[in-house]
Parts: structure tokens; C-alpha cells; sequence
């Protein structure tokens, strides 16, 4: 049988050394020997002996409080041993190596997989939200490891070494040290009156040192009852969650 499916950029790459890898642009491959944290429905196919186990958000405090902001990584846990393959609606994926010290603030709907040997929490974003319609927490990765993260297109990665202005809906994730604010990018005026909008009423503010990586498309806003009771809750669980 013939066909340019069968090239070698589409085999399977094969490694001698365990943990994930990009198999291609759009696909994660974990080479499975022990266990992994991956998102829920990401799997589209393994092979070996492998479990699945769903797990909520990650533990009982983790659940209450994905129920409390509507945020987190509703997850699965991988077992076993063999080669696990998986992606996110086509999305692109990237690898990031988190060393001790690091600690990374991302968009619970950006996480593919992480390695067991990371930590997250789900913490409200400073003086953001409030504004949008992004949200009012984010999951913060901290530990030794690695995770794989999922982008709509290809990212720009900005280094924040100036002030720094990102659609909410476009930023992915960022520096957890980066202090967070929100910014009104659009000048009220007659014109709004008239109602002549840019689209672009506020923004995400970045300052600090770090850098925040924001991808080509932005997320469809989360309106309804469950964004009012996020913002109605944001005072509540701010002491609850910290900053």
C-alpha cells in the first residue's frame, strides 16, 4: 500500500526515555511508565496497559473551588505503561519545563497534561475579571516538570519589559510573578454614545518581570448567570482563594 500518509513525519516517533513529547504540532504523546495528570475526553488513543481515572479538578478543595469560580481543569489520571496519545480539538500544543522555583499562571481551559511531580491551585487574578468577561481565576502551576498547554494558532510569547496590554480573552498564560490589573483601552465619548464600539472596551494589564504569552484568537466571552455569580462570589473568595 501507498499513499504520502505514510511518510515518516506521520509514523510514530518513538523514544527510549519516558514522559511527553510533541509527536507533531497538534498532538501530545506521553510515554507512559508510572502515572500522568491529563485533561478529561483529551485521549484519542494509547496503547500498552493504561487506566484512566477521572478525578474532578484534582482533589476534594481543588473540586469545591472550580464549583465556587467556574474555573479549572476537569481532569483524568493516566496509569500504567505504554504510549498515550492526546489533543485538544486541533489546537496547537506546546511544552513548557517548569523548574523549582518557577510558578506559571494559566487558563484552566489551555491545560493538556502535566507531569504528577507538579502542584497547581486555582487563584483569583489580580484586578482582572472584574472588567471582562475572562474570568476572575486561573490555575497556578508550581514544582518541577512538565506541562503541556494548547494555543488557538500560533503564540506570540511577549517579554514584559515594559507596560503590557493583552485582550483577556487572548492571553493564555504568564509569569505567576507579574503583577495583573485591568486597563480601559476604548475612550468613552460621543461616538460610544452613538454606539460606535471598537470591540476593545478593556484590556489586561502585565507589569513586572516575566512574560505572558497570548495566542492569534480569542476565547468566546462566558456570559450568563454563572459570570454574574463569579463576580457577585469575587469578594467572598478572594480571602478563600488568596492572591
Amino acid at each position: 500500500m501507498r499513499s504520502a500518509l505514510f511518510a515518516a513525519e506521520n509514523l510514530e516517533k518513538e523514544s527510549d526515555q519516558p514522559g511527553m513529547r510533541l509527536q507533531n504540532s497538534k498532538l501530545l504523546k506521553i510515554e507512559l511508565n508510572g502515572e500522568a495528570m491529563a485533561r478529561v475526553g483529551s485521549m484519542v488513543a494509547y496503547q500498552g496497559q493504561v487506566q484512566f481515572q477521572a478525578l474532578g479538578s484534582g482533589g476534594i478543595g481543588k473540586f469545591l473551588k472550580q464549583k465556587l469560580t467556574g474555573e479549572g481543569v476537569p481532569l483524568m489520571k493516566l496509569s500504567g505503561r505504554g504510549d498515550v496519545f492526546l489533543a485538544n480539538l486541533a489546537s496547537d500544543v506546546h511544552i513548557i519545563d517548569l523548574e523549582p522555583g518557577d510558578a506559571l499562571s494559566i487558563n484552566g481551559s489551555s491545560v493538556l497534561a502535566f507531569d504528577t511531580t507538579l502542584n497547581y491551585d486555582i487563584k483569583m487574578v489580580g484586578g482582572a475579571g472584574m472588567m471582562s468577561s475572562a474570568g476572575l481565576f486561573n490555575c497556578v502551576f508550581t514544582g518541577q516538570g512538565r506541562i503541556a498547554i494548547t494555543t488557538k494558532g500560533t503564540p506570540v510569547v511577549l517579554n514584559v519589559d515594559q507596560p503590557t496590554f493583552v485582550d483577556p480573552q487572548a492571553a493564555v498564560c504568564w509569569s505567576a510573578s507579574l503583577q495583573t490589573g485591568y486597563h480601559q483601552a476604548e475612550q468613552f465619548g460621543l461616538g460610544t454614545l452613538l454606539g460606535r464600539r471598537t470591540g476593545e472596551a478593556f484590556t489586561m494589564s502585565f507589569a513586572g518581570q516575566g512574560f505572558v504569552v497570548v495566542q492569534p484568537s480569542e476565547e468566546p466571552p462566558v456570559l450568563g448567570s454563572g459570570h454574574q455569580d463569579q463576580q457577585q462570589q469575587g469578594g467572598l473568595l478572594g480571602g478563600l482563594l488568596g492572591n
